[in-house]
């Protein structure tokens, strides 16, 4: 692989997956439509500058010079936003953040935007539009160009806050641990736009075992239990490694969706014609990569949003009452804040209004005899810990109202699997972790299939069917059935 190799510089400013002639995807659309109403807001606010300094000098009345402006502007602005949204997709600004450092896209986006205005005001003079405003159209260039850079930088700090969170990172493994593992590692750790998060060495040899590296987790013989136990996103090869050993992890790995990557000039053969992607400065081959559907997941996300956003504001006077009345009817906080198992495993406060007498956790001991569920999980009817406001809460799911707070955080989502305690999850088999790839949330196919039922199988298997199976219209149906339950009065 040794004439793989390529000259090019470290840092890429795009891909192929974002070249001009491709079609773009969910998530390049929202972008695009996203800069041509900056451009729409900034011309707007140029001509309403022009017009009151119009009026300020005694000129036009504000609605003939609008009128104006308008019909002998409006389609050099329509012409001005077609370009910039040719450029910006030309240079890859739609791709992935990861692509390039906040710097470049910065200075990328400035240069789609000013050679976007040299066209338009090619355009205007060559079309001989003596009618266009000078003032209108260097600052509708200039506003577009510093609107577009500072909602990107925005952007980019809340990607950045989620990384340092824990949130929307890719799990990394390293199989080998020598000079190039450490490099790579400690470059992917350095570059935080990257969003990888190391999680350990894989040896390949004995030698590399017995070498005493305590970032070192495993051998490459159980790589792919270790990577389902760790949540692993991708695993690199940085050493060469037998072929058809390579070919079998890439195989399960596949099953397992996770993808695979190797250090160029190791493996000679095994990814004839592959493209070489660069992970910062480390030329990489994928082997594997999971068709992701982001535009699906960005639609998940703003469903959330709007619909727990929607929740809270109508149903605050519900929630004020029933925090009024969870403090006087027991001691204790009126939210009760328990530590759950997320997505990947990460930990979060799930909160929910309290519904128990406030030494319950230390109680919870004393009725494990009374366990009506089998294997893990723990229910008890009639349990003495639970108020008499908190039995009406539970009975209507009023008590689960806060956690669309956890869901606005990112923490959970509207539909999703039941999040676990940590006690819960430390006696999972592997296969049980499936149901921890995908965040938690308020309501499930559990909840809606078989609440009542005490099989923790049955509970397993509704939420792996789930994960395995899940898209728009699943959580949809899931939300409108949880409204019947919630009515019916079944909870417990």
């Amino acid at each position: 692989m040794g004439s793989r190799r390529t000259s090019r510089p470290p840092l890429r400013t795009g891909s192929s997956a974002s070249g001009v002639l491709e079609r773009p995807s969910f998530v390049s659309a929202a972008w695009s439509v996203l800069d041509v109403i900056t451009t729409l807001i900034a011309c707007i606010i140029a001509t309403r500058f022009r017009l009151d300094v119009a009026d300020a000098s005694g000129a036009l009345t504000n609605e003939d010079l609008l009128a104006g402006l308008w019909s002998s502007f409006g389609a050099y602005m329509a012409w001005f936003a077609a370009c910039l949204v040719f450029f910006t997709r030309s240079y890859g600004l739609y791709g992935p953040i990861q692509n390039r450092s906040g710097l470049n896209e910065q200075r990328m986006t400035l240069q789609a935007t000013l050679v976007s205005g040299l066209i338009l005001c090619g355009t205007i003079y060559l079309s001989r539009g003596e009618a266009v405003s000078r003032i209108v159209v260097i600052l509708s260039v200039l506003l577009t160009g510093a609107m577009i850079c500072a909602r990107r930088a925005l952007w980019r700090s809340m990607v950045y806050t989620r990384y340092r969170e824990g949130l929307d990172t890719r799990n990394v493994l390293i199989i080998g641990s020598g000079r190039v593992a450490h490099a790579l590692r400690n470059h992917l750790e350095s570059l935080r736009h990257l969003g990888f998060r190391f999680r350990g060495f894989v040896s390949l040899t004995e030698q590399e075992a017995e070498s005493g590296d305590a970032d070192i987790v495993g051998d490459v013989k159980n790589c792919l239990a270790l990577a389902r136990a760790l949540f692993i996103d991708e695993i690199f090869f940085s050493v060469p490694a037998e072929k058809k050993m390579v070919i079998a992890l890439v195989n399960e790995a596949r099953e397992l969706g996770i993808d695979v990557r190797v250090v160029p000039d190791l493996y000679d053969g095994l990814a004839w014609n592959a493209p070489v992607e660069y992970i910062g400065q480390f030329p990489t081959i994928p082997l594997h990569r999971r068709d992701f559907p982001i535009g699906s997941f960005m639609v998940k996300r703003v469903m959330d949003i709007t619909i727990s956003s929607l929740a809270l504001t109508v149903l605050s006077p519900l929630i004020l009452g029933i925090a009024i009345a969870v403090r006087l009817n027991s001691n204790g906080p009126i939210v009760y804040k328990a530590r759950r198992i997320g997505r990947k495993g990460r930990t979060f406060d799930c909160m929910k209004f309290r519904t128990m007498v406030q030494n319950a956790d230390e109680l919870k001991a004393q009725l494990e005899h009374m366990n009506e569920r089998d294997g893990i999980l723990f229910k008890v009817t009639n349990d003495p810990r639970i108020t008499t406001v908190g039995s009406v809460l539970r009975k209507y799911s009023l008590d689960e109202i806060p956690q669309f707070f956890n869901v606005l955080r990112g923490d959970m989502s509207l539909v999703g699997p039941r999040p676990p305690i940590a006690s819960e999850v430390e006696r999972y088999d592997l296969a049980h972790l499936r149901r921890l790839d995908v965040l938690p949330g308020i309501t499930g196919l559990w909840q809606v299939e078989a609440r009542q039922d005490p099989s923790f199988d049955s509970y397993i298997s509704l939420d792996t069917a789930y994960v395995e199976n899940w898209n728009l219209w699943l959580d949809l149906k899931i939300l409108i059935r949880t409204v019947s339950v919630v009515l019916g009065g079944t909870g417990t």
